[in-house]
Formats: structure tokens, C-alpha cells, sequence
């Protein structure tokens, strides 16, 4: 807002509330917040329980991206919180699994690498952080082909160190991201489809309704010609019940699977 000092005013009291009036608009408009970034902090637990529910609606992309910027912004005044890292590193990995948009999925993966490597050495004897990491690097490998040749041994390092720590840790999925290596990595660097049948079979001891550790199953069975073990595992998947929180995955993993069983017919 400007504000215009006539020179030749007669009053100096009007020139003088004048000065006054500019000095008080230019210190608001140097204070205001000029975007979400320079809102004042919250305690990390009321953002951690904001992008909490934000996650739950993670069908949506919008509120992923919401969350991340939450997290962003506590984790500014708060760079030495696990909880914020590690989850920094969850929303990086979903939004760069979903989003159509190649710029903002290299972006996010390699944001959720650097909040993962945050988490890890934060705490680097709990889960999360581990299984984030070794998951960003998996869509960073998948994405491009020289990270995916760097990044193999990071994303079995990681996810190895989540068994040792906690093998069930989310129904089984570091069983299933190892099983996603060896069944997706060419030969020559280790790829092993009998392999990836066996960390997903292991994986099933701890998520038996982890329906997207049955589709990977299901494409392994198919990769090695075992189609009547592929059916069995999709008919188990489309009579799953939906698991409350995971809504997200049982959808896409229908999704596949249908489309699998296409293939097979």
C-alpha cells in the first residue's frame, strides 16, 4: 500500500502522520507471513497427529502434499525430531508412488532419501526410519537406471536392518520389498525369481492380509510359470476383506490383480 507526502503540505502534523502511517504499513507488510512456510511453529505432537489424519485420506494427493508441507515446516524448528523425519520420509515415498508428474516424483524421492538418512541416523535402532529410507531408494532406483544399479545394495542393507529390528514391521513389508529386488532387478545384478517367491512367502507369516505382499506373490508365481499358484493367490486377494486404514493399497492391489489374472487366462 502506498502512501503519497505532498511537499508543499502547510501542516506538519499531516506530514508527520503521514510518516507515521508509511512506517506503520511498511512494518506490517515486512511482518505479515508471505506463505505457509512462515506460520508461527506448532509442537510437533499437534503436526504429528494433523498429518496423521492427512495420511489416512492418502487417496487423495492433495492431502499428501498438505501434510509435507506441515512436516517441512515443523521439522524447520524441530530438526532433531524422529517422529517428524521418518514420516517426512513416508509421505515423500507415497506421493512419489502415486504422483503422474516425473519432476515431482524424482523430487520426492530424493527428499524422502535425505529425510530417511535423517531418521536413520537419529535413531538407528528403530524401524521406521530404515524401512523408509530403503523404500525411497527403491523408487529412486526405479526411475532411473543408474540410481537403480547404485542403489540395490542400499535398498537390501536397509531393509535387512528392519528384520533385525523388527521383522513384522508393517505386516510384513521389508519381507516384501526384498522380494520386489530380486524380482525386479535383472540377472546379472542378482535378480532371482525363485528368490522373491521365497521373502514373499516368508513375508505372508507376518501380513497374511497384506494385500499387496499377495500380488507381488501372485506376479512371482506367474514369472516363474506356476499359473495355478498365481490364481490361487489372486482369489485369495479379491476375497480379502479390507483391512481399516489401508484402503489406499487394497484398491491397488485388486486393481493389479485383476489385471493379472487377464493375463493369465
Amino acid at each position: 500500500m502506498a502512501v503519497n507526502i505532498r511537499q508543499n503540505a502547510g501542516n506538519m502534523g499531516l506530514c508527520l502522520a503521514a510518516l507515521s502511517l508509511l512506517f506503520s504499513a511498511t512494518s506490517c507488510r515486512k511482518e505479515a507471513p508471505a506463505s505457509g512456510d512462515n506460520l508461527p511453529s506448532r509442537p510437533a505432537a499437534d503436526v504429528i497427529t494433523e498429518v496423521d489424519t492427512l495420511y489416512a485420506g492418502r487417496g487423495d494427493l492433495t492431502k499428501v502434499r498438505q501434510g509435507l508441507i506441515a512436516l517441512r515446516h515443523a521439522q524447520a524448528t524441530e530438526a532433531g525430531n524422529y517422529a517428524l523425519a521418518w514420516r517426512l520420509a513416508k509421505f515423500n515415498y507415497y506421493l512419489g508412488s502415486h504422483t503422474p508428474d516425473d519432476t515431482e516424483r524424482a523430487r520426492a524421492f530424493r527428499e524422502g532419501i535425505e529425510a530417511g538418512k535423517l531418521a536413520v541416523k537419529l535413531q538407528d535402532s528403530k524401524a521406521d526410519g530404515h524401512f523408509w529410507l530403503g523404500a525411497n531408494y527403491g523408487g529412486n532406483a526405479q526411475i532411473s537406471t543408474l540410481a537403480g544399479l547404485a542403489e540395490i545394495d542400499d535398498i537390501k542393507r536397509e531393509m535387512e536392518t528392519v528384520l533385525k529390528l523388527d521383522e513384522g514391521y508393517q505386516a510384513g513389508s521389508a519381507y516384501m520389498v526384498l522380494g520386489q529386488v530380486y524380482q525386479e532387478a535383472p540377472r546379472l545384478l542378482g535378480g532371482d525369481t525363485q528368490k522373491s517367491i521365497e521373502y514373499f512367502q516368508k513375508g505372508l507369516r507376518f501380513g497374511p492380509n497384506n494385500p499387496l505382499l499377495r500380488w507381488h506373490l501372485a506376479q512371482a508365481y506367474a514369472d516363474a510359470n506356476r499359473k495355478e499358484d498365481a490364481r490361487k493367490e489372486i482369489d485369495t486377494l479379491l476375497t480379502m476383506k479390507v483391512d481399516p486404514g489401508y484402503e489406499p493399497e487394497h484398491k491397488e492391489a485388486v486393481e493389479k490383480a485383476q489385471q493379472l489374472a487377464e493375463k493369465l487366462k
